[in-house]
């Protein structure tokens, strides 16, 4: 809710202009960047926002955004919440390819690949060892006080070796129009990995916000001190997050690999959980925890998926891309800063002086010189 801007007669308060709400609202700036990014994209691609009809399946630039930026908007929406706490979680890219990989080699070892309750089952399976990651994280942070950046750490190297030890070292290659259509497959005309993320974010949203559950989350990374003083257990909050950032991971990972038809434990989910801090901090989440918006993450995950299409399209070379995605970070970042923007308006008002005392400021010089 917007603070009033003065007071008026009688101490009435008056509410702020509707232009200055709009640019004090926490989702104007994720969605003024990401709006400047696709009319960015139209500048060199024209038909960058046209979207077609092909076979009773939507295709276009943006659909292509919103289907690749599926796996990272459910990676950021476990994020959100983990950094809520005051926590971070890097074993989700690890935690990415264990689940790719144990579901493409228990598809790929089954004797009916391509069915249903085969598909199932390695959903399960992914989604039950990624659970136990999320425990063994919640465990090693809330029960034993190990700093969230170390605990998390520890599994994002191990993991990756895990996923390697799963694959043998090689890529495994399925063959399951079943599995196929979690990444790769179409469902009332819209990608089912969107689709899938929508319902995930709506679900997550609904939870946090029609319950207590979000203020709590908010309670403990705000203050874990008072929250502990008014009763609040910090500790199984801290697991439960913890638990959800590593099943919205395992989530992706299946659409990633489900996408390609392959796990790759080497290189599946390989920096996506530093694509989604940023994504969370572009969102208006702050580090430090405490307030935290599902609406700015979602925003800031396509933008940084916009940004990554933006790059391919512009022919970026390849090893000059992290430095471009990073200095365009770093600017976005500043852009929506209150106290950048409230030092960009000081030093503009300091370069453009008053018009009359610039002109009392000329007479008295005239007058020292001719008194």
């Amino acid at each position: 809710m917007t603070a009033p801007d003065d007071t008026g007669a009688g101490g009435r308060p008056v509410r702020a202009p509707a232009a200055r709400r709009l640019f004090e609202h926490r989702l104007f700036w994720p969605a003024a960047v990401l709006a400047a990014l696709l009319v960015g994209n139209v500048v060199f691609t024209h038909d960058f926002l046209a979207v077609r009809v092909q076979n009773g399946h939507l295709y276009g630039s943006l659909i292509d955004v919103l289907q690749f930026g599926a796996p990272l908007i459910l990676v950021s929406l476990g994020m959100t919440l983990v950094i809520a706490t005051r926590g971070i979680d890097l074993s989700v890219g690890s935690t990415v390819a264990i689940a790719g990989a144990l579901a493409c080699e228990h598809i790929a070892t089954a004797k009916d690949p391509g069915s249903v309750s085969t598909v199932l089952s390695a959903i399960a399976v992914a989604v039950g060892v990624a659970a136990g990651i999320g425990l063994l994280n919640g465990f090693l942070v809330a029960r034993l006080g190990v700093q969230p950046i170390v605990a998390t750490l520890v599994l994002m190297v191990a993991g990756r070796g895990v996923a390697q030890l799963i694959t043998d070292g090689q890529i495994i290659s399925v063959s399951s129009s079943a599995y196929k259509m979690i990444g790769g497959g179409y469902w009332l005309t819209l990608p089912f990995a969107v689709l899938l993320a929508a319902a995930l974010v709506a679900v997550t949203s609904l939870v946090t916000r029609r319950t207590a559950l979000g203020l709590l989350i908010e309670s403990v990374g705000g203050n874990p001190v008072a929250s502990r003083l008014v009763g609040i257990r910090a500790a199984g909050l801290l697991v439960m997050v913890y638990v959800v950032s590593a099943v919205c991971a395992a989530v992706a990972g299946l659409m990633i690999s489900s996408n390609v038809s392959s796990a790759d434990g080497n290189n599946a989910g390989l920096w996506i959980e530093l694509d989604a801090i940023l994504a969370v901090v572009i969102g208006g989440t702050a580090l430090t925890g405490g307030r935290f918006s599902l609406g700015g993450t979602v925003l800031g995950a396509l933008t940084i998926q916009t940004l990554s299409t933006t790059i391919y399209t512009l022919g970026v070379p390849p090893e000059t891309t992290l430095v471009f995605k990073a200095l365009v970070v770093i600017v976005v970042c500043l852009v929506q800063s209150p106290a950048f923007r409230a030092r960009l308006s000081r030093r503009r008002r300091t370069a453009a002086p008053d018009p009359a005392s610039a002109a009392d400021d000329l007479t008295a010089r005239r007058q020292e010189v001719h008194p």
